[in-house]
Protein backbone atom coordinates (compact mmCIF):
# COMPACT_ATOMS: atom_id res chain seq x y z
CA UNK A 1 0.00 0.00 0.00
CA UNK A 2 1.16 3.72 -0.69
CA UNK A 3 1.67 6.17 2.29
CA UNK A 4 -1.36 8.75 1.38
CA UNK A 5 1.62 11.10 1.49
CA UNK A 6 3.68 9.23 -1.33
CA UNK A 7 1.49 10.88 -3.93
CA UNK A 8 -0.46 12.89 -1.81
CA UNK A 9 -3.19 14.18 -3.55
CA UNK A 10 -3.52 18.39 -4.00
CA UNK A 11 -7.18 18.53 -1.73
CA UNK A 12 -9.34 17.63 -5.09
CA UNK A 13 -13.01 16.82 -5.85
CA UNK A 14 -12.72 15.06 -9.30
CA UNK A 15 -16.08 15.13 -10.98
CA UNK A 16 -14.58 13.29 -14.14
CA UNK A 17 -11.51 11.47 -15.34
CA UNK A 18 -11.49 12.17 -19.08
CA UNK A 19 -9.03 9.36 -21.00
CA UNK A 20 -9.96 11.70 -24.09
CA UNK A 21 -10.48 15.26 -24.61
CA UNK A 22 -12.10 17.64 -27.63
CA UNK A 23 -9.22 18.99 -29.57
CA UNK A 24 -9.95 22.68 -30.44
CA UNK A 25 -11.96 23.83 -33.01
CA UNK A 26 -9.07 25.86 -34.72
CA UNK A 27 -6.87 22.96 -36.61
CA UNK A 28 -4.16 22.29 -34.74
CA UNK A 29 -2.60 20.50 -38.04
CA UNK A 30 -0.18 23.14 -39.03
CA UNK A 31 1.40 22.14 -35.72
CA UNK A 32 1.99 18.58 -36.36
CA UNK A 33 4.53 17.64 -33.88
CA UNK A 34 5.07 21.37 -31.84
CA UNK A 35 4.82 21.07 -28.12
CA UNK A 36 2.21 23.67 -29.56
CA UNK A 37 -0.40 21.07 -30.22
CA UNK A 38 -0.59 20.32 -26.04
CA UNK A 39 -0.60 24.07 -25.26
CA UNK A 40 -3.57 24.75 -27.38
CA UNK A 41 -5.43 21.34 -26.37
CA UNK A 42 -5.23 22.45 -22.68
CA UNK A 43 -5.90 25.97 -23.50
CA UNK A 44 -9.32 24.79 -25.22
CA UNK A 45 -10.22 22.99 -22.24
CA UNK A 46 -9.71 25.44 -19.84
CA UNK A 47 -11.73 28.29 -22.32
CA UNK A 48 -14.86 25.64 -22.71
CA UNK A 49 -15.21 24.29 -18.74
CA UNK A 50 -13.17 26.75 -16.28
CA UNK A 51 -15.88 27.51 -13.56
CA UNK A 52 -14.70 31.02 -14.19
CA UNK A 53 -15.98 32.79 -17.82
CA UNK A 54 -14.10 36.01 -16.84
CA UNK A 55 -10.97 34.20 -16.59
CA UNK A 56 -10.19 35.96 -13.21
CA UNK A 57 -10.29 38.98 -15.82
CA UNK A 58 -7.56 37.83 -17.77
CA UNK A 59 -8.04 38.08 -21.59
CA UNK A 60 -8.31 34.20 -22.05
CA UNK A 61 -8.23 35.12 -25.66
CA UNK A 62 -5.30 37.12 -25.69
CA UNK A 63 -3.76 34.26 -23.71
CA UNK A 64 -3.61 31.74 -26.37
CA UNK A 65 -2.44 34.32 -28.92
CA UNK A 66 0.73 34.67 -27.10
CA UNK A 67 1.07 31.11 -25.82
CA UNK A 68 1.06 30.04 -29.48
CA UNK A 69 3.14 33.14 -31.09
CA UNK A 70 6.23 31.45 -29.08
CA UNK A 71 8.76 29.15 -30.35
CA UNK A 72 9.57 26.08 -27.71
CA UNK A 73 12.94 24.78 -27.70
CA UNK A 74 11.53 21.66 -26.08
CA UNK A 75 8.31 20.57 -24.49
CA UNK A 76 9.93 21.00 -21.12
CA UNK A 77 9.48 25.26 -21.98
CA UNK A 78 5.94 24.44 -23.66
CA UNK A 79 5.06 23.03 -20.53
CA UNK A 80 6.73 26.02 -18.57
CA UNK A 81 4.96 28.74 -20.14
CA UNK A 82 1.28 27.10 -19.90
CA UNK A 83 2.16 26.58 -15.88
CA UNK A 84 2.78 30.13 -16.15
CA UNK A 85 -0.14 31.09 -17.53
CA UNK A 86 -2.57 29.00 -15.85
CA UNK A 87 -1.37 30.89 -12.17
CA UNK A 88 -2.75 33.97 -14.04
CA UNK A 89 -6.34 32.22 -13.33
CA UNK A 90 -5.34 32.34 -9.70
CA UNK A 91 -6.82 29.20 -9.04
CA UNK A 92 -4.28 26.52 -7.20
CA UNK A 93 -6.38 23.88 -8.44
CA UNK A 94 -6.52 24.48 -12.03
CA UNK A 95 -3.33 23.11 -12.88
CA UNK A 96 -0.77 21.13 -15.68
CA UNK A 97 0.62 17.98 -14.83
CA UNK A 98 3.42 16.41 -16.53
CA UNK A 99 2.97 13.02 -18.29
CA UNK A 100 4.48 11.59 -14.93
CA UNK A 101 2.38 13.66 -12.49
CA UNK A 102 -0.78 12.69 -14.35
CA UNK A 103 -0.06 9.16 -14.23
CA UNK A 104 0.62 8.98 -10.61
CA UNK A 105 -2.52 10.77 -10.27
CA UNK A 106 -5.08 8.50 -12.64
CA UNK A 107 -3.36 5.89 -10.83
CA UNK A 108 -3.79 7.18 -7.16
CA UNK A 109 -7.50 8.21 -8.16
CA UNK A 110 -8.06 4.68 -9.97
CA UNK A 111 -7.36 2.85 -6.38
CA UNK A 112 -4.99 0.38 -8.24
CA UNK A 113 -0.94 0.18 -8.44
CA UNK A 114 1.62 -2.09 -9.27
CA UNK A 115 3.78 -2.68 -6.77
CA UNK A 116 4.90 -4.91 -4.10
CA UNK A 117 1.84 -3.91 -1.34
CA UNK A 118 3.56 -2.40 1.30
CA UNK A 119 3.50 0.81 3.28
CA UNK A 120 6.45 2.37 4.37
CA UNK A 121 7.71 5.26 6.87
CA UNK A 122 10.98 6.49 7.59
CA UNK A 123 11.80 6.40 11.64
CA UNK A 124 12.45 9.06 13.36
CA UNK A 125 14.42 7.57 15.88
CA UNK A 126 16.90 5.74 14.10
CA UNK A 127 16.39 6.84 10.30
CA UNK A 128 15.68 3.55 8.90
CA UNK A 129 12.87 3.05 6.10
CA UNK A 130 10.32 0.27 8.09
CA UNK A 131 7.63 -1.84 6.42
CA UNK A 132 4.55 -0.84 8.48
CA UNK A 133 1.56 -2.54 6.94
CA UNK A 134 1.94 -5.22 4.37
CA UNK A 135 -1.18 -6.14 2.04
CA UNK A 136 -2.94 -9.47 2.43
CA UNK A 137 -1.86 -11.51 -0.90
CA UNK A 138 0.27 -9.28 -2.15
CA UNK A 139 4.04 -10.14 -3.64
CA UNK A 140 5.57 -8.58 -0.53
CA UNK A 141 3.20 -11.18 1.97
CA UNK A 142 4.44 -13.93 -0.22
CA UNK A 143 7.97 -13.36 -0.02
CA UNK A 144 7.61 -13.30 3.71
CA UNK A 145 7.52 -10.00 4.37
CA UNK A 146 6.71 -8.68 7.23
CA UNK A 147 5.70 -5.15 9.34
CA UNK A 148 8.78 -4.00 11.12
CA UNK A 149 11.34 -4.92 8.17
CA UNK A 150 13.91 -2.51 7.43
CA UNK A 151 14.26 -2.47 3.87
CA UNK A 152 17.80 -1.59 3.21
CA UNK A 153 18.68 -1.70 -0.57
CA UNK A 154 16.01 -1.62 -3.50
CA UNK A 155 17.89 -2.85 -6.85
CA UNK A 156 20.95 -2.21 -5.26
CA UNK A 157 20.84 1.24 -4.86
CA UNK A 158 20.96 2.35 -0.64
CA UNK A 159 17.58 3.70 0.60
CA UNK A 160 19.65 5.64 3.02
CA UNK A 161 19.50 9.48 1.48
CA UNK A 162 15.90 8.37 -0.24
CA UNK A 163 12.73 9.69 2.06
CA UNK A 164 10.21 6.55 2.12
CA UNK A 165 8.04 8.18 -0.45
CA UNK A 166 11.10 8.04 -2.66
CA UNK A 167 11.40 4.22 -1.65
CA UNK A 168 7.99 3.23 -2.55
CA UNK A 169 8.72 5.06 -6.41
CA UNK A 170 10.96 2.93 -6.66
CA UNK A 171 8.87 -0.23 -5.52
CA UNK A 172 6.55 0.81 -8.25
CA UNK A 173 6.85 -0.96 -12.01
CA UNK A 174 5.38 -2.31 -14.85
CA UNK A 175 3.30 -5.42 -13.66
CA UNK A 176 5.00 -8.57 -14.21
CA UNK A 177 8.45 -7.07 -13.68
CA UNK A 178 10.99 -7.47 -10.84
CA UNK A 179 12.20 -5.95 -7.89
CA UNK A 180 15.12 -6.79 -5.57
CA UNK A 181 15.27 -6.06 -1.89
CA UNK A 182 17.67 -6.06 0.26
CA UNK A 183 16.07 -6.17 3.90
CA UNK A 184 17.06 -6.94 7.57
CA UNK A 185 14.70 -8.28 10.74
CA UNK A 186 15.09 -7.24 14.10
CA UNK A 187 19.06 -6.29 13.89
CA UNK A 188 19.85 -9.85 11.96
CA UNK A 189 21.62 -10.31 8.94
CA UNK A 190 20.01 -8.59 5.72
CA UNK A 191 18.95 -11.45 3.73
CA UNK A 192 17.92 -10.58 -0.53
CA UNK A 193 14.70 -11.42 -1.89
CA UNK A 194 13.30 -10.99 -5.74
CA UNK A 195 9.36 -10.37 -6.00
CA UNK A 196 7.62 -9.84 -8.99
CA UNK A 197 5.33 -6.40 -9.11
CA UNK A 198 1.29 -7.38 -9.13
CA UNK A 199 -1.65 -5.38 -9.72
CA UNK A 200 -3.52 -4.32 -6.29
CA UNK A 201 -6.43 -2.56 -4.93
CA UNK A 202 -4.66 0.23 -2.95
CA UNK A 203 -6.40 -0.07 0.35
CA UNK A 204 -7.88 3.00 1.21
CA UNK A 205 -10.53 1.61 4.52
CA UNK A 206 -8.80 0.52 7.43
CA UNK A 207 -11.37 -0.49 10.05
CA UNK A 208 -11.40 -2.40 13.44
CA UNK A 209 -13.46 -3.12 16.66
CA UNK A 210 -13.16 -0.43 19.56
CA UNK A 211 -14.71 -0.37 23.02
CA UNK A 212 -15.88 2.72 24.89
CA UNK A 213 -17.89 2.54 28.53
CA UNK A 214 -17.91 -0.96 27.76
CA UNK A 215 -19.58 -0.72 24.45
CA UNK A 216 -18.65 -2.22 20.86
CA UNK A 217 -18.00 0.85 18.53
CA UNK A 218 -16.37 0.50 15.16
CA UNK A 219 -13.46 2.53 14.16
CA UNK A 220 -13.72 3.40 10.26
CA UNK A 221 -10.50 4.99 8.36
CA UNK A 222 -11.09 6.51 5.42
CA UNK A 223 -7.79 7.91 3.72
CA UNK A 224 -8.56 8.92 -0.15
CA UNK A 225 -11.56 9.29 -2.14
CA UNK A 226 -10.84 6.94 -4.68
CA UNK A 227 -12.68 4.30 -7.02
CA UNK A 228 -12.27 1.59 -4.43
CA UNK A 229 -13.40 3.94 -1.68
CA UNK A 230 -17.15 3.06 -1.93
CA UNK A 231 -16.54 -0.47 -2.01
CA UNK A 232 -14.25 -1.12 1.07
CA UNK A 233 -16.44 1.69 3.22
CA UNK A 234 -19.39 -0.62 2.65
CA UNK A 235 -17.40 -3.71 3.35
CA UNK A 236 -16.27 -2.19 6.46
CA UNK A 237 -19.95 -1.12 7.64
CA UNK A 238 -21.15 -4.24 6.93
CA UNK A 239 -18.39 -6.00 8.76
CA UNK A 240 -18.37 -4.22 11.46
CA UNK A 241 -22.35 -4.35 12.08
CA UNK A 242 -21.82 -7.69 11.95
CA UNK A 243 -19.90 -7.67 14.81
CA UNK A 244 -22.65 -5.73 16.72
CA UNK A 245 -20.90 -2.66 17.21
CA UNK A 246 -23.73 -0.10 18.82
CA UNK A 247 -21.81 3.39 16.60
CA UNK A 248 -19.22 4.32 14.56
CA UNK A 249 -16.02 6.87 14.60
CA UNK A 250 -15.58 7.89 11.07
CA UNK A 251 -11.77 9.30 10.51
CA UNK A 252 -11.27 11.66 7.87
CA UNK A 253 -8.17 13.40 9.41
CA UNK A 254 -5.77 13.70 6.55
CA UNK A 255 -8.41 13.00 3.95
CA UNK A 256 -7.24 15.64 1.26
CA UNK A 257 -10.33 14.18 -1.51
CA UNK A 258 -10.39 12.39 -4.34
CA UNK A 259 -13.54 11.57 -6.85
CA UNK A 260 -16.21 13.36 -6.10
CA UNK A 261 -18.75 10.35 -6.93
CA UNK A 262 -17.16 8.41 -4.14
CA UNK A 263 -17.72 11.05 -1.53
CA UNK A 264 -21.44 11.13 -2.87
CA UNK A 265 -21.33 7.01 -2.90
CA UNK A 266 -20.64 7.06 0.49
CA UNK A 267 -22.73 9.50 1.89
CA UNK A 268 -25.45 7.31 0.76
CA UNK A 269 -24.43 4.74 2.57
CA UNK A 270 -25.04 6.60 6.14
CA UNK A 271 -27.72 8.50 5.13
CA UNK A 272 -31.08 7.19 4.37
CA UNK A 273 -32.38 10.33 3.13
CA UNK A 274 -31.73 14.31 2.25
CA UNK A 275 -29.32 16.27 0.57
CA UNK A 276 -25.52 15.35 0.11
CA UNK A 277 -24.47 18.27 -1.81
CA UNK A 278 -24.97 21.11 -4.59
CA UNK A 279 -22.99 21.98 -7.10
CA UNK A 280 -23.16 25.21 -9.58
CA UNK A 281 -21.21 25.41 -12.57
CA UNK A 282 -20.06 28.77 -14.90
CA UNK A 283 -23.39 28.80 -16.50
CA UNK A 284 -25.48 28.85 -13.52
CA UNK A 285 -26.45 25.07 -13.36
CA UNK A 286 -27.74 24.22 -10.53
CA UNK A 287 -26.85 20.00 -9.66
CA UNK A 288 -28.76 18.94 -6.56
CA UNK A 289 -27.57 15.49 -5.18
CA UNK A 290 -29.53 13.79 -2.39
CA UNK A 291 -29.70 9.91 -0.32
CA UNK A 292 -31.52 7.55 -1.94
CA UNK A 293 -32.40 5.60 0.13
CA UNK A 294 -29.57 3.03 0.29
CA UNK A 295 -28.17 3.52 3.67
CA UNK A 296 -26.23 0.51 5.15
CA UNK A 297 -26.67 1.85 8.79
CA UNK A 298 -28.68 4.01 11.11
CA UNK A 299 -26.56 3.74 14.35
CA UNK A 300 -24.75 6.15 16.00
CA UNK A 301 -21.80 8.10 14.23
CA UNK A 302 -19.16 10.37 14.93
CA UNK A 303 -16.76 11.82 12.44
CA UNK A 304 -13.40 12.91 13.31
CA UNK A 305 -11.49 16.01 10.88
CA UNK A 306 -8.68 18.28 10.81
CA UNK A 307 -7.28 20.68 8.75
CA UNK A 308 -5.69 18.45 5.99
CA UNK A 309 -9.51 16.87 5.73
CA UNK A 310 -10.18 18.33 2.63
CA UNK A 311 -12.70 19.00 -0.31
CA UNK A 312 -14.62 15.10 -0.77
CA UNK A 313 -13.68 15.08 3.28
CA UNK A 314 -15.81 17.94 3.39
CA UNK A 315 -18.80 17.30 1.20
CA UNK A 316 -19.33 13.83 3.33
CA UNK A 317 -18.58 16.20 6.68
CA UNK A 318 -21.36 18.70 5.95
CA UNK A 319 -23.60 16.07 4.54
CA UNK A 320 -23.41 14.14 7.59
CA UNK A 321 -23.60 17.28 9.52
CA UNK A 322 -26.29 19.53 8.21
CA UNK A 323 -28.48 16.09 8.02
CA UNK A 324 -27.80 15.53 11.75
CA UNK A 325 -26.69 12.28 10.97
CA UNK A 326 -23.31 12.66 12.47
CA UNK A 327 -21.24 14.85 15.49
CA UNK A 328 -18.12 16.27 14.34
CA UNK A 329 -15.06 15.85 15.89
CA UNK A 330 -11.80 17.68 15.96
CA UNK A 331 -10.37 20.59 14.65
CA UNK A 332 -11.77 22.96 11.26
CA UNK A 333 -11.47 21.52 8.08
CA UNK A 334 -9.04 23.06 4.93
CA UNK A 335 -11.97 24.85 2.81
CA UNK A 336 -11.97 23.68 -0.38
CA UNK A 337 -15.35 24.53 -2.46
CA UNK A 338 -14.34 23.58 -5.65
CA UNK A 339 -15.01 20.59 -8.02
CA UNK A 340 -12.27 19.87 -10.77
CA UNK A 341 -12.20 17.05 -14.24
CA UNK A 342 -9.34 16.03 -15.00
CA UNK A 343 -8.37 15.90 -18.79
CA UNK A 344 -5.48 13.53 -20.26
CA UNK A 345 -3.74 15.69 -23.05
CA UNK A 346 -2.50 13.77 -26.45
CA UNK A 347 0.98 13.64 -25.40
CA UNK A 348 0.48 11.71 -21.84
CA UNK A 349 0.21 15.01 -19.93
CA UNK A 350 -2.49 15.99 -18.23
CA UNK A 351 -4.86 18.82 -16.81
CA UNK A 352 -7.47 19.66 -13.70
CA UNK A 353 -9.64 22.10 -14.16
CA UNK A 354 -11.79 23.23 -11.57
CA UNK A 355 -15.75 23.21 -13.34
CA UNK A 356 -17.92 24.07 -10.30
CA UNK A 357 -18.28 25.32 -6.94
CA UNK A 358 -20.15 23.27 -4.29
CA UNK A 359 -22.28 24.00 -1.43
CA UNK A 360 -23.15 22.19 1.78
CA UNK A 361 -26.75 20.92 2.25
CA UNK A 362 -27.44 23.77 4.34
CA UNK A 363 -26.13 26.16 1.33
CA UNK A 364 -22.90 27.14 2.95
CA UNK A 365 -20.05 27.70 1.21
CA UNK A 366 -16.77 26.58 3.12
CA UNK A 367 -14.50 28.08 0.72
CA UNK A 368 -10.80 29.16 2.34
CA UNK A 369 -12.92 28.74 5.88
CA UNK A 370 -13.82 25.08 6.27
CA UNK A 371 -16.22 23.55 8.59
CA UNK A 372 -15.73 24.22 12.03
CA UNK A 373 -16.46 20.95 14.25
CA UNK A 374 -18.93 20.58 16.59
CA UNK A 375 -16.51 19.73 18.95
CA UNK A 376 -13.24 21.05 18.84
CA UNK A 377 -10.21 19.21 20.14
CA UNK A 378 -6.60 20.28 19.84
CA UNK A 379 -3.26 19.07 19.92
CA UNK A 380 -0.24 20.76 20.23
CA UNK A 381 2.11 20.52 17.61
CA UNK A 382 4.32 17.53 19.47
CA UNK A 383 0.76 15.32 19.73
CA UNK A 384 -0.04 16.38 16.15
CA UNK A 385 3.82 14.65 15.19
CA UNK A 386 3.88 11.96 17.28
CA UNK A 387 0.08 10.92 16.48
CA UNK A 388 0.94 11.23 12.37
CA UNK A 389 4.39 9.66 12.24
CA UNK A 390 3.04 6.56 13.33
CA UNK A 391 0.01 6.00 11.72
CA UNK A 392 -0.76 2.99 13.79
CA UNK A 393 -0.90 5.11 16.72
CA UNK A 394 -4.06 6.89 15.51
CA UNK A 395 -7.31 5.46 16.93
CA UNK A 396 -5.93 4.14 20.07
CA UNK A 397 -5.19 5.79 23.35
CA UNK A 398 -2.71 7.33 22.07
CA UNK A 399 -5.17 9.52 20.11
CA UNK A 400 -6.65 12.64 22.04
CA UNK A 401 -8.76 13.12 19.17
CA UNK A 402 -10.55 9.34 18.47
CA UNK A 403 -10.46 9.01 22.62
CA UNK A 404 -12.98 12.28 23.02
CA UNK A 405 -15.25 11.50 19.61
CA UNK A 406 -15.28 8.16 21.25
CA UNK A 407 -16.45 9.30 24.34
CA UNK A 408 -18.97 11.55 22.23
CA UNK A 409 -20.17 8.54 20.64
CA UNK A 410 -21.09 6.84 23.72
CA UNK A 411 -23.06 9.93 24.60
CA UNK A 412 -24.92 9.64 21.29
CA UNK A 413 -25.42 5.77 22.16
CA UNK A 414 -26.90 6.42 25.60
CA UNK A 415 -28.89 9.43 24.75
CA UNK A 416 -30.82 7.30 22.16
CA UNK A 417 -31.17 4.30 24.45
CA UNK A 418 -32.80 6.97 26.48
CA UNK A 419 -30.12 6.64 29.36
CA UNK A 420 -28.87 9.82 30.84
CA UNK A 421 -25.70 11.44 29.13
CA UNK A 422 -22.89 13.18 30.41
CA UNK A 423 -20.43 15.62 28.67
CA UNK A 424 -20.61 17.71 25.83
CA UNK A 425 -24.22 18.21 23.85
CA UNK A 426 -23.54 17.65 20.59
CA UNK A 427 -23.65 21.47 19.64
CA UNK A 428 -20.60 22.72 22.32
CA UNK A 429 -17.50 22.82 21.04
CA UNK A 430 -15.18 21.50 24.23
CA UNK A 431 -11.33 22.79 23.83
CA UNK A 432 -9.50 20.28 26.04
CA UNK A 433 -7.04 21.76 28.21
CA UNK A 434 -4.10 18.98 28.34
Amino acid sequence: MLQPSALALAPLALATVAAEVTLAATPLTEYEDSPKVVIDEAWQIINREYVDNSFNQVDWQAVRQDLLGREYTSKDAAYSALRTALRRLDDPYTRFLSPVEYAELTEQTSGEISGIGVRLERSSQTGAVLVTSVAPGSPAEQSGIVTGDRILLVDGQSTERLTAEGVLQQLRGNEGSQVTLTISRGGGEPRTVILTRALMDLPTVEYSQKTVGGRPIGYIRLIEFNAHAAEQMAGAIRSLSDAGVEGFVLDLRGNPGGLLLASIDIGRMWLQHGPIVRTLDRSGNDNAISANRTALTDLPLTVLVDGRSASSSEILTGALRDNNRATVVGNTTYGKALVQSLHGLTDGSGLTVTVAHYYTPNGTDISSRGITPDVTVDLSDRQRRELFSNPALLGTEADAQYLRAAEVLEQTILARQGQPATGASRLVRVTPTE
